[in-house]
């Protein structure tokens, strides 16, 4: 009996090719804003959904995903009604946000200890390893290109991807974790409702970010 997943690529264990979709026992869409210029404001996405689709080649893998604009929470009910009022996500006219990849870009160490680690291996070199030299790890980051669309406008942003591996969990289903996270200037998708402050800023910072983690559960094999 094979305990999959067995592939490795750039020193990666990675998932076998196939669609695989967010588990929505282990997920979290979260989010956070600067308000009165001083602290973040925190809040998620109760519901969400995600399709990825782990190709032969991985860089050739792709990713869909829709958010349900309305489960806003920021355990705040009268910033919740704000909040997906048409001031900003009006969740009534637009109730998902949505994002399609467009490439998989993976990033490869080029930290300095790492390079030294390589550099050690160089055949031209005729000095000895150093002892106890770290060996290179292998990079889990990927960079997800894509389109974002929030309300009626589409815009590119690039996903920063942590792989955190893959294995065959306790009820035989083959998963993978991974961490992400994407910037954006709230303006870019027409999200520009702001308040001045006497003491000078805005009441909401101009900058939203989003943090998704989570697994991804095999549902099909075989994609390529």
């Amino acid at each position: 009996m094979v305990d999959r997943p067995i592939r490795e690529w750039n020193g990666l264990t990675i998932p076998d090719p196939g669609v695989y979709k967010l588990d929505e026992a282990h997920k979290r869409l979260g989010f956070h804003a600067q308000h009165m210029m001083v602290s973040p404001v925190r809040g998620e996405f109760a519901r969400g959904s995600a399709t990825i689709l782990v190709a032969e080649d991985p860089a050739r893998s792709s990713v869909t995903a829709t958010i349900d604009a309305t489960s806003l929470n920021t355990h705040n009910p009268e910033r919740d009604t704000h909040l997906t009022s048409p001031d900003f996500l009006d969740v009534a006219k637009y109730p998902t946000l949505e994002f399609r990849s467009t490439s998989v870009e993976w990033q490869e160490n080029n930290d300095a200890i790492f390079l030294w680690a390589r550099l050690r291996n160089n055949p031209l070199s005729r000095r000895p390893n150093p002892a106890g030299l770290p060996a290179a790890k292998p990079s889990g980051k990927f960079v997800v290109h894509g389109l974002l669309t929030i309300k009626d406008v589409t815009r590119p942003v690039d996903l920063n991807v942590e792989y955190g591996g893959a294995r065959r969990d306790p009820y035989g289903r083959d998963i993978f974790g991974f961490s992400a996270w994407t910037e954006f200037e709230r303006a870019d998708f027409g999200l520009v409702w702001n308040v001045v402050l006497e003491s000078g800023g805005v009441l909401v910072g101009k900058t939203v970010r989003v943090e998704i983690a989570g697994e991804a559960l095999l549902e099909t094999a075989g994609a390529t």
